[in-house]
């Protein structure tokens, strides 16, 4: 099963994506259309000091919630190193440097319709390293101990949060 790009064009572009109606031919000969939401990508981190996760609670409009706990995470500029980007978005969301970084694994959000991929990395050997976030984020820094993941990942509703927590479950603890 195999298909070219024959075509598409960009309907909507903004500030965090681009939407872009595509056309693709299969092996069969049909032209099919789809709808693909581009984005830049991302990355997300799990700050573990050995014995809690640390978290951020956030709104987020887009879900109608005030208080979203998640892992903190930030999207990426064009060219953009991903492990700078995690080191910048660590202190900026969560106050917190790290000397100990491992990437876990990197995962595509949503294929059927959108190409955004985040990296997820793990972060040890944290100290407090604030820096300033973005002017329009609202962010509560929380923490859990590590004794508490499974009821953390049973509430979860996050997926990046989700996907990275499972990962470090199965394969680093």
């Amino acid at each position: 099963m195999s298909f070219e790009h024959v075509g598409g064009e960009t309907v909507w572009q903004g500030r965090i994506a681009t939407v872009r109606v595509e056309r693709f031919r299969h092996d069969d000969g049909e032209v099919v259309t789809r709808e693909v939401v581009q984005h830049p990508g991302a990355v997300v981190m799990l700050p573990f000091d050995g014995e809690r996760i640390w978290f951020v609670k956030q709104p987020r409009e887009a879900v109608g919630r005030d208080g979203f706990l998640e892992l903190p995470a930030g999207k990426l500029d064009t060219d953009e190193d991903v492990l700078e980007l995690a080191k910048r978005e660590l202190r900026e969301e969560a106050g917190k440097s790290a000397a100990g970084w491992q990437h876990l694994h990197s995962f595509h959000v949503s294929p059927g319709f959108t190409d955004e991929r985040i990296h997820a990395y793990l972060a040890t050997d944290l100290s407090d390293d604030p820096a300033e976030a973005d002017e329009e984020e609202r962010i509560e820094v929380v923490s859990e101990p590590l004794s508490r993941l499974d009821e953390v990942i049973r509430s979860c509703e996050d997926a990046k949060t989700l996907v990275t927590l499972l990962w470090f479950r199965a394969f680093v603890l």
